[in-house]
Protein backbone atom coordinates (compact mmCIF):
# COMPACT_ATOMS: atom_id res chain seq x y z
CA UNK A 1 0.00 0.00 0.00
CA UNK A 2 1.29 3.54 -0.74
CA UNK A 3 0.58 6.72 1.62
CA UNK A 4 -2.91 7.63 2.80
CA UNK A 5 -4.31 10.71 0.94
CA UNK A 6 -7.26 13.03 0.59
CA UNK A 7 -9.72 13.03 -2.67
CA UNK A 8 -12.43 15.10 -3.76
CA UNK A 9 -15.17 12.93 -5.57
CA UNK A 10 -18.61 13.78 -6.91
CA UNK A 11 -20.59 10.55 -6.36
CA UNK A 12 -24.18 11.23 -7.40
CA UNK A 13 -24.39 15.14 -7.60
CA UNK A 14 -22.44 15.42 -4.09
CA UNK A 15 -19.38 16.46 -3.03
CA UNK A 16 -17.18 13.81 -0.80
CA UNK A 17 -14.08 13.95 0.57
CA UNK A 18 -12.36 10.35 0.95
CA UNK A 19 -8.78 9.85 2.85
CA UNK A 20 -7.34 6.56 1.71
CA UNK A 21 -4.80 4.67 -0.73
CA UNK A 22 -4.56 6.79 -4.10
CA UNK A 23 -4.66 3.33 -5.70
CA UNK A 24 -7.62 1.55 -3.60
CA UNK A 25 -10.18 0.11 -5.96
CA UNK A 26 -13.36 3.27 -6.27
CA UNK A 27 -15.72 0.22 -5.67
CA UNK A 28 -14.59 -0.15 -1.96
CA UNK A 29 -14.61 3.61 -1.67
CA UNK A 30 -18.75 3.52 -2.98
CA UNK A 31 -18.66 0.49 -0.67
CA UNK A 32 -16.76 0.55 2.34
CA UNK A 33 -16.35 4.59 2.90
CA UNK A 34 -19.45 6.08 1.61
CA UNK A 35 -22.12 3.12 2.31
CA UNK A 36 -23.37 2.98 -1.04
CA UNK A 37 -23.87 -0.91 -1.31
CA UNK A 38 -25.73 -1.04 -4.44
CA UNK A 39 -22.39 -1.38 -6.03
CA UNK A 40 -21.76 -5.12 -6.11
CA UNK A 41 -17.97 -6.81 -6.02
CA UNK A 42 -18.15 -9.58 -8.41
CA UNK A 43 -14.81 -10.87 -10.13
CA UNK A 44 -12.45 -8.02 -8.75
CA UNK A 45 -10.82 -8.30 -12.40
CA UNK A 46 -13.39 -5.68 -14.70
CA UNK A 47 -14.57 -8.86 -15.99
CA UNK A 48 -18.14 -9.20 -15.06
CA UNK A 49 -19.50 -5.92 -14.91
CA UNK A 50 -21.76 -6.43 -11.51
CA UNK A 51 -19.25 -3.30 -10.02
CA UNK A 52 -20.59 -1.30 -13.29
CA UNK A 53 -21.28 2.65 -11.97
CA UNK A 54 -21.03 5.74 -14.46
CA UNK A 55 -18.15 8.04 -14.84
CA UNK A 56 -18.50 10.97 -16.84
CA UNK A 57 -21.27 9.53 -18.79
CA UNK A 58 -19.28 6.02 -19.57
CA UNK A 59 -19.94 3.24 -18.03
CA UNK A 60 -16.77 1.36 -15.91
CA UNK A 61 -16.12 -1.14 -13.96
CA UNK A 62 -15.51 0.57 -10.16
CA UNK A 63 -13.48 -2.84 -9.05
CA UNK A 64 -10.62 -2.13 -11.17
CA UNK A 65 -10.53 1.80 -11.10
CA UNK A 66 -7.68 3.54 -8.84
CA UNK A 67 -9.32 6.16 -7.12
CA UNK A 68 -7.07 8.65 -8.00
CA UNK A 69 -8.10 8.06 -11.38
CA UNK A 70 -11.84 9.20 -10.55
CA UNK A 71 -10.91 12.80 -8.91
CA UNK A 72 -12.59 15.46 -10.38
CA UNK A 73 -14.98 13.06 -12.18
CA UNK A 74 -18.77 12.73 -11.78
CA UNK A 75 -19.21 9.45 -10.37
CA UNK A 76 -22.96 7.74 -10.39
CA UNK A 77 -23.98 4.58 -8.60
CA UNK A 78 -26.89 2.59 -8.89
CA UNK A 79 -28.24 5.14 -5.77
CA UNK A 80 -27.90 7.84 -7.80
CA UNK A 81 -30.73 6.93 -10.47
CA UNK A 82 -33.77 8.91 -9.81
CA UNK A 83 -37.24 7.37 -11.65
CA UNK A 84 -35.31 5.49 -14.01
CA UNK A 85 -37.33 4.08 -16.37
CA UNK A 86 -34.30 1.23 -16.73
CA UNK A 87 -35.13 -0.12 -13.58
CA UNK A 88 -39.02 0.67 -13.53
CA UNK A 89 -38.90 -1.91 -16.44
CA UNK A 90 -36.25 -3.91 -15.45
CA UNK A 91 -39.41 -4.41 -12.42
CA UNK A 92 -42.38 -4.96 -14.78
CA UNK A 93 -40.38 -7.64 -17.24
CA UNK A 94 -39.51 -9.63 -13.91
CA UNK A 95 -35.81 -9.07 -15.32
CA UNK A 96 -34.01 -9.92 -12.66
CA UNK A 97 -33.82 -13.66 -10.85
CA UNK A 98 -31.14 -13.31 -7.85
CA UNK A 99 -30.54 -10.04 -9.05
CA UNK A 100 -26.67 -9.87 -7.90
CA UNK A 101 -25.98 -8.66 -11.79
CA UNK A 102 -28.69 -5.99 -11.83
CA UNK A 103 -27.29 -2.66 -10.56
CA UNK A 104 -24.34 -3.26 -12.73
CA UNK A 105 -27.02 -3.71 -15.81
CA UNK A 106 -28.97 -1.30 -15.23
CA UNK A 107 -25.86 1.30 -14.85
CA UNK A 108 -24.76 -0.38 -18.66
CA UNK A 109 -28.53 -0.03 -20.13
CA UNK A 110 -28.78 4.06 -18.54
CA UNK A 111 -25.21 4.58 -19.92
CA UNK A 112 -26.24 3.45 -23.28
CA UNK A 113 -29.75 5.11 -23.29
CA UNK A 114 -28.01 8.81 -22.25
CA UNK A 115 -25.72 8.10 -25.73
CA UNK A 116 -28.09 6.87 -27.52
CA UNK A 117 -31.99 7.17 -26.64
CA UNK A 118 -32.88 4.77 -29.71
CA UNK A 119 -30.67 1.90 -29.53
CA UNK A 120 -31.48 -0.87 -31.30
CA UNK A 121 -31.79 -4.76 -30.21
CA UNK A 122 -28.63 -5.41 -31.52
CA UNK A 123 -27.06 -2.68 -29.79
CA UNK A 124 -28.69 -2.90 -26.52
CA UNK A 125 -27.22 -6.60 -26.25
CA UNK A 126 -23.76 -5.07 -27.70
CA UNK A 127 -23.99 -2.70 -24.59
CA UNK A 128 -25.02 -5.01 -22.20
CA UNK A 129 -22.50 -8.23 -23.28
CA UNK A 130 -19.88 -7.16 -20.68
CA UNK A 131 -22.12 -8.00 -17.98
CA UNK A 132 -22.41 -11.25 -16.71
CA UNK A 133 -25.54 -12.86 -15.25
CA UNK A 134 -25.76 -16.33 -14.26
CA UNK A 135 -29.27 -16.78 -14.22
CA UNK A 136 -29.95 -16.55 -17.99
CA UNK A 137 -32.59 -13.45 -17.55
CA UNK A 138 -30.72 -11.87 -20.27
CA UNK A 139 -33.59 -11.62 -23.09
CA UNK A 140 -36.06 -10.10 -20.22
CA UNK A 141 -33.42 -7.73 -19.54
CA UNK A 142 -32.85 -6.82 -23.07
CA UNK A 143 -36.83 -6.28 -23.39
CA UNK A 144 -36.51 -3.86 -20.19
CA UNK A 145 -34.22 -1.87 -21.79
CA UNK A 146 -35.84 -1.83 -25.19
CA UNK A 147 -39.22 -0.83 -23.66
CA UNK A 148 -36.88 1.84 -21.22
CA UNK A 149 -35.91 3.05 -24.79
CA UNK A 150 -39.87 4.02 -25.22
CA UNK A 151 -40.19 5.13 -21.87
CA UNK A 152 -37.92 7.70 -22.26
CA UNK A 153 -39.00 9.31 -25.22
Amino acid sequence: MGMTETFQLTVNGTEVEVTCDRDTPLLYVLRNHLDLKGTRFGCGLGLCGACNVIIDGHTVYSCDTPLWSVAGKAIRTVEGLTDNPVQRMFVEEQAAQCGYCVSGIVMSATALLEQNPKPDEHEVRTALDNNLCRCGAHNRMVRAVLRAREATS
